[in-house]
């Protein structure tokens, strides 16, 4: 992966903490983002969530995004990235 993810989360956040372990265990480069500190981050995981601040909001280099993702779910988005 050339490009980094990006990560929209919180301190508090649960899965957002499970989701960055997961990609660590990938060795995925990412870019984490507190929306609690960021207003433009929090704003945009907004936007991109119709009015909620759901996290984690994860996007991916392709373009994709992921919402709260299942382990399987971002599991499986990370095996397809890899080269």
């Amino acid at each position: 992966m050339h490009q980094p993810i990006t990560v929209y989360g919180t301190t508090w956040c649960g899965d957002c903490r499970r989701a960055l372990r997961l990609l660590d265990q990938h060795q995925a480069q990412y870019h984490y983002v507190d929306i609690e500190i960021d207003d433009g981050a929090r704003e945009y995981v907004e936007r991109l969530n119709q009015g909620y601040q759901s996290v984690p909001t994860i996007l991916f280099p392709d373009g994709s995004v992921l919402v709260e993702p299942s382990v399987a779910m971002l599991t499986q988005k990370l095996i397809l990235l890899k080269p």
